[in-house]
């Protein structure tokens, strides 16, 4: 049974069972969540931290391991994230942000010249449950467009809060150079839009994957077609092949001139080959040479958290998820889908699926594991339910005039289409979204952008129309 399908029948059940308020009135309160948080046992960033676990017993002398130690560069950005932060429902779980850094900085202009801005070319949320016996490694797409938060820009300035790429917000926090201020805003945007609270971050550069890379003496890939692509630098035949660090670099980055020329479809490659690397690294662990060399070039890229800087607390995370078997391991993307369906004129972005996208984020939050094939077959199911396909009126509830105007708008630019605005017949504390026969799947793909609403059955509201209450506690769209 998918994800609508479950709904609609748990609301029949509770009017059979009485639980409606009244005749041709259904009624049910989404939970409130929180406002805007080994393949073979290897998750991605583990290629790194399962090796560390193991240098502590291999021999590794005192110095080697303080010179690994003291290469990790560690940041603490608490302070500068602000009080406005997802709540934290699942203490016992970890929230890890993963960002491969699209910086050009040692690369000799190989990969494109001319960027001011420091770039984030790989986003990745990591969900590790509180009883460890699952992850689920969740892919943001770089060009997911989203809301990008105010942040300080390093010169004493905020960015005004902005709809963009959602790797723009590395960019905007990184315009002094320092990948503090670039990390900071790369978690706020990921924290804001997802509504996950984030636990811990790392970030690795272009120069420590070719290094882990090298270290390893290649990986294999095995591309079922030729890859031409002059922007990543790469010229592949077709078949098995060990890709060195430079080639493995151009890989994982490439895009245009394979498959479908997506972003998604990168996604899919680079999960796939950091499996490789990490089991390769496994497979290495008893060449003390080809595992320091990894660990070095691992370690001297490597920028996370104040609380993650060292061997000895990566170790310990990854001692912690050893346990988790394959079949527990989930890797998928956000529910997503071209941004040009609801705005012909956009063919560069993607935008999340809602509820589906609402679905994923709340149930991590609340530390439940996630169906994929649910998830993703629910998203495909309903992929004719979008904002450019759906009828909303909104009336204001609150005491502020004009509120109905300013939300139109901020669902006009979300693709919806907006018929009329107005005020409500009576003022309403919270907002509310009323639905016709037929259109609940609709109300639940309006509801999952917003951070709270009571949604109902109304047989009196209009045949094919939303009706959205504004009521005093609405915080904004999501997307």
């Amino acid at each position: 049974m998918g994800i609508h399908s479950a709904s609609r029948a748990a609301r029949n059940t509770a009017a059979a069972e009485g639980g409606a308020p009244e005749a041709g009135r259904r009624e049910r309160r989404r939970g409130r969540r929180a406002p805007r948080s080994t393949r073979r046992r290897v998750l991605f960033w583990t290629a790194g931290t399962l090796a560390a676990l193991l240098v502590a017993g291999t021999g590794v002398g005192a110095y080697l391991y303080q010179r690994l130690d003291g290469n990790i560069r560690g940041y603490d950005i608490e302070d500068d994230l602000g009080d406005n932060r997802p709540a934290n429902l699942s203490p016992g779980a970890k929230n890890i942000l993963v960002v491969g850094s699209d910086s050009r900085e040692g690369t000799g202009g190989k990969y494109g010249s001319g960027f001011e801005t420091m770039q984030s070319d790989t986003l990745m949320l990591v969900h590790i449950a509180a009883n460890r016996e699952w992850a689920t490694v969740v892919s943001l797409p770089r060009d997911s467009w989203v809301e990008v938060p105010s942040c300080d820009q390093g010169d004493g300035r905020l960015s005004k809060a902005h709809h963009a790429k959602i790797n723009s917000a590395f960019a905007i926090g990184g315009l002094s150079g320092e990948v503090k201020g670039a990390l900071t805003c790369a978690v706020k945007a990921v924290e804001q839009n997802t509504g996950l609270r984030v636990d811990h971050f790392m970030s690795l550069d272009f120069n420590g994957f070719k290094g882990m890379v090298d270290a390893l003496d290649g990986v294999e890939v095995c591309p079922e077609q030729p890859i031409r692509d002059k922007k990543a630098n790469l010229d592949l035949a077709a078949g098995c092949q060990t890709l060195n660090g430079e080639e493995s670099l151009g890989y994982v980055r490439t895009r245009y001139g394979v498959g479908d020329n997506s972003d998604i479809g990168r996604i899919g490659r680079q999960q796939d080959f950091l499996k490789t690397l990490a089991e390769k690294a496994r497979s290495k662990l008893t060449d003390p040479k080809a595992l320091f060399d990894f660990l070095e070039a691992f370690t001297s890229n490597l920028a996370t958290d104040r609380a993650m800087a060292g061997i000895d607390p990566l170790r310990k995370l990854a001692t912690s998820v050893q346990g988790i078997p394959s079949d527990r391991l989930t890797f998928l993307t956000v529910p997503n889908y071209p941004r040009e369906l609801d705005h012909p004129t956009d063919r560069a972005n993607v935008v999340w699926q809602y509820p589906q996208a609402d679905t994923l984020f709340t149930r991590l939050a609340n530390d439940e594991e996630v169906d994929k094939k649910e998830l993703t077959d629910s998203a495909e199911e309903s992929l004719d339910v979008r904002p450019s396909t759906t009828r909303v009126q909104v009336l204001n509830g609150t005491d502020t005039p004009g509120r109905a105007g300013e939300v139109a708008e901020e669902l006009r630019r979300a693709g919806f289409q907006v018929v009329a605005t107005g005020n409500a017949e009576e003022p309403a504390q919270e907002t509310a979204i009323r639905y016709p026969q037929g259109m609940d799947v609709h109300a639940d793909a309006l509801a999952g952008r917003l951070q709270d609403a009571a949604v109902s059955a109304d047989d009196a509201t209009t045949p094919g129309l939303l009706t959205l209450v504004i009521g005093a506690d609405f915080t904004g769209l999501r997307g």
